[in-house]
């Protein structure tokens, strides 16, 4: 049965029909429909669960493959950096029932803070990784990979990217193939357990598997030549091969679904076939730079650009460069009859979010406020203008502890999300209390994954099966690591948030701050009745405008609140100095 899916469903169905029965994963996008696909979909079939972080999720199902299990674990290419020290290791131990970790690059870095290109770590990790340009591919490949996987008991990564993710394509649909074996490990410590005398042989092992997989490339059906005009041949992977299509439908094409280990057999024969070689592909010179060490003569980089997202625009802006001719090509004109565009509208924090209290009531402090990966990330901007920092998932706590020591005069206060704080922030607090340190770590607790889709995690007491769980709780985390000043807040009550930062700010002590309040996106409904302003008692101070509320409004010198989107949260209505607000 044909169907229509988008890249992350049919990776997610492409596990079913491969008979993966466990999978685990971080929520992150462009990842993140995949296993929520299969938890909404197959959980008949297959265990779904989200992990603290992306580390925790790796070596789960690498247990699970160890057993005999067929596996995934999805992440997007940050989550990948998390989970490198397993990934390294388990190339060497290999692994048993299939394994395939499914890591979702993000160029342009349309919801990210760095713009990576994942199939460096097949080749620093030495395993396998595929490269679908669309949802049929990314079904297929994700089969290919767990069989892949099994045959030569590697780790496999399937690299997608934003536009594969999120693009949706006709997908056959195939029944689902279940791998038959039983989950039992069996004891083999030369094998599973790399101490140094065992872990020379397996070093040696690798190596030998990659040249095995190097030459399975050469006829894999995820390599292919598209043979046409000889002048122009292109090699190009993922995305980038649906472009090249579009912009120059008559080259030859050398299309890499699986481009590492490289075949290089393949990639001399279409070399020889075509008078001028071109690679195209997005992101890093990863194809090109090996390409040239073979010898091979071939453009690429800096005429394909290796910033940013690739478009069609893009290569037809090049078309006479890739040619082989001078200039540079005209880009195509827009249709006529388009609409004229829409007024720039920078990301907010929505109606009635609870993070918002916090940044107003930091705004009354000269402190350092380093930040976190989540929806208060938004704090950066004016008019809050209260974060200084972003780093990495959990280092909103690590760095407040570092400029702390380091002697900043100015107090730091950290900041982290409640799922970030699972993720990665408990060890940051433990080193905080460990090295007797001073700073003020504040968690927004909104009890959700807000930022991904409301995704649950250990504090919010669901399991992504939807079965009721044990809630952590923060606080006692906190107490247990050592931190002795522990206070629950709730951000909209706005004098005791203020008295709290005071005491905090001006301690000598090391603290944490549990903002906790639910985001009322999930909540889905209103906190409130909506709100009003009272012309006559208002003074026009703009006090309430400095909560950067999108329900607040300013027409002339009026300050009114849109009741379609008041939350009804009363954040303004605590802050008005001349209570103007009812």
């Amino acid at each position: 049965m044909k169907t229509l899916l988008s890249g992350n469903e049919a990776i997610a169905r492409g596990a079913y029909e491969a008979g993966v029965t466990f999978a685990a994963g971080y929520p992150g996008t462009p990842s993140t429909e995949i296993l929520e696909n299969i938890a909404a979909k197959y959980n008949k079939t297959i265990y779904a669960e989200w992990a603290p972080n992306e580390k925790v999720a790796f070596e789960v199902v690498a247990g699970a493959s160890l057993a005999g299990a067929r596996v995934i674990t999805t992440m997007k290419h940050v989550g990948l950096n998390v989970a490198a020290d397993p990934l390294m290791t388990l190339s060497y131990l290999g692994v048993v029932g299939g394994f395939v970790a499914v890591v979702a690059d993000d160029p342009g870095m349309h919801s990210s803070q760095n713009e990576q290109d994942s199939r460096h770590f097949a080749r620093f990790a030495k395993i396998p990784i595929f490269d679908p340009s669309d949802s049929e591919e990314a079904k297929e490949f994700m089969k290919l990979a767990v069989q892949m996987s099994e045959e030569y008991c590697t780790p496999v990564i399937l690299r997608s990217t934003t536009r594969v993710s999120h693009s949706r394509g006709i997908v056959e649909e195939q029944p689902r193939q279940e791998s038959g074996k039983p989950v039992n490990f069996e004891k083999n410590p030369p094998r599973f357990v790399p101490i140094p005398l065992w872990a020379r042989q397996m070093r040696v092992r690798v190596e030998e598997r990659i040249q095995k997989l190097q030459q399975a490339g050469t006829t894999s059906p995820a390599n292919k030549i598209i043979r046409q005009d000889k002048k122009l041949g292109i090699i190009t992977s993922g995305i980038a091969y649906q472009y090249v299509r579009e912009v120059f439908p008559n080259a030859s094409v050398l299309k890499l679904g699986l481009p590492f280990p490289f075949p290089d057999e393949l990639i001399k024969t279409f070399a020889a076939s075509v008078e001028r070689l071109v690679v195209i592909e997005e992101l890093e010179d990863f194809l090109e730079e090996h390409i040239k060490s073979l010898g091979i003569s071939c453009i690429g980089k800096p005429v394909i650009p290796k910033i940013g997202e690739l478009s069609p625009d893009i290569l037809i802006e090049r078309k006479n460069l890739i040619e082989g001719k001078d200039e540079i090509v005209t880009p195509r004109p827009e249709p006529r009859n388009t609409l004229p565009k829409l007024p720039g509208r920078p990301p907010v924090l929505c109606p009635g979010c609870p993070h918002r209290g916090i940044f107003y009531a930091l705004g009354r402090f000269d402190v350092i406020v380093t930040g976190d990966i989540g929806c208060y990330s938004l704090g950066v901007f004016p008019p809050l203008s209260r974060l200084d920092t972003i780093l990495c998932m959990g280092g909103g706590i690590s760095l407040a502890h570092g400029m702390d020591k380091a002697g900043n005069p100015k107090k730091v206060v950290g900041m982290v999300g409640d799922s970030t704080f699972f993720h990665s922030g408990i060890t940051g607090l433990l080193d905080i209390a460990y090295n007797k340190g001073h700073s003020a770590i504040i968690v927004v607790d909104n009890r959700i994954t807000a930022m991904t889709g409301h995704q649950d995690n250990p504090g919010s007491g669901k399991t992504l099966m939807g079965e009721p769980t044990h809630e952590a709780s923060i606080e006692e985390i906190g107490k247990a690591c050592g931190i002795k000043n522990v206070r629950t807040v709730d951000p909209r009550d706005f004098k005791t948030v203020i008295a709290v930062l005071k005491e905090a700010t001006e301690s000598s002590e090391a603290w944490l701050i549990v903002s906790k309040a639910p985001c009322p996106l999930h909540l889905r409904q209103a906190l409130g009745q909506p709100l009003r302003v009272v012309e006559e008692q208002c003074r026009k101070c703009n006090a309430c405008l400095k909560l950067g509320c999108p329900g607040l409004e300013k027409v002339g010198d009026r300050i009114r609140i849109n009741e379609y989107l008041c939350a009804g949260c009363d954040l303004c209505k605590n802050v008005c100095p001349a209570k103007a607000i009812c």
